[in-house]
């Protein structure tokens, strides 16, 4: 069991679902012939392991009141993330995302089974409901763009973003690209280009920085922003590009003999926003200690991949300085 919650710094709002990760690898949807679920959502993988490194984190989203529901809000209970922001829908089920993956454990999502994308709990994120009193005392907002894919949800980040300003709570955004979620694919990039105008940090992938950007240059993308105080261009075990307040530079990825890497950039993630937490924004003003955050970011990341799923996986404060030592 991990710190109980008092006030958390971080609120990461979206999808919280099971992975159902296929058995047998290398094998295409058709062919499968069984899943074991994970819990996951890239918001909730990264409210969890901020909680796991010592940061409190609160979860915003919405679940159906299903058995999956119920898991879901245990884990988020058993791990100590803030829930007071979670949502229960009556009829909507709680998400399920079929994910096959390759000989070398590298996954690609392959649908929802016989519902359409719209129809999920969380697609029904309701504004009106979003506690107000959790940015009054937040310091970071952690958002993905999947959920902009639905009017409802789309409609509580609009307020979230709202919440965020008001209360001078810094965004972070991971453009998190999966196209099978969006029942219009094409009405992604307005809405995601939108929402990129009142964000303070983006994480970004490197094939997502060429969809979106025509680019994968971190500095072309901080300045085409021109609001932004820092993008992290990641690309796998290829390493992370960056420009944090215009220190830019890459640092390469730790070698790890990798199981699977689900949710390894949103490892990535709470360790960057955890940083932040600790050492606040001063830190990414030098060349050096900026580099260092993003180093720690990218183990964290490292780590998580070492074992399979998304939050079984994620590391603690003192498994993150202990690899850092022998690096």
């Amino acid at each position: 069991m991990y710190a109980a919650v008092t006030n958390p710094r971080v609120l990461c709002l979206g999808e919280i679902l099971f992975d159902l990760l296929a058995d047998q690898l290398g094998r295409s949807l058709e062919n499968v012939e069984s899943w074991t679920p994970y819990p996951g959502g890239a918001p909730a993988n990264v409210a969890c392991a901020l909680v796991k490194l010592g940061t409190p984190a609160g979860f915003i989203g919405c679940v159906g009141q299903d058995k999956a529901g119920d898991d879901l809000v245990q884990l988020l209970q058993d791990v100590g993330v803030d829930s007071t922001g979670l949502q229960r829908h009556p009829t909507a089920p709680t998400r399920q995302v079929y994910v096959v993956r390759s000989e070398q454990g590298e996954r690609e999502f392959a649908g929802f089974g016989e519902l359409d994308t719209s129809k999920f709990a969380d697609a029904f994120l309701q504004s009106s409901k979003l506690p107000e009193s959790l940015f009054e005392a937040a310091d970071f907002l952690v958002l993905g763009t999947l959920e902009l894919a639905y009017p409802q949800t789309r409609e509580a980040i609009q307020k979230a973003l709202h919440f965020a300003e008001l209360y001078d709570v810094k965004v972070l955004v991971d453009i998190n690209w999966r196209p099978m979620f969006w029942p219009d694919p094409s009405e992604a990039k307005p809405l995601v280009q939108e929402m990129l105008h009142k964000v303070d940090f983006l994480k970004i992938a490197k094939e997502e920085a060429e969809l979106f950007f025509d680019t994968t240059d971190a500095g072309a993308i901080t300045h085409r922003l021109g609001s932004v105080e820092g993008v992290l261009v990641t690309d796998g075990d290829k390493g992370c590009a960056y420009c944090l307040s215009d220190h830019e530079d890459n640092i390469p990825a730790f070698s790890m003999a990798a199981k699977d890497t689900t949710g390894a950039g949103d490892s990535f993630v709470a360790g960057f926003v955890h940083q932040l937490c600790q050492h606040g924004l001063k830190s990414l003003v030098d060349a050096e200690s900026a580099k260092n955050v993003v180093k720690y970011a990218s183990a964290v990341g490292a780590l998580t991949t070492l074992k399979p799923g998304a939050i079984a996986a994620q590391p603690t404060a003192q498994e993150v300085e202990a690899f850092l030592k022998k690096q």
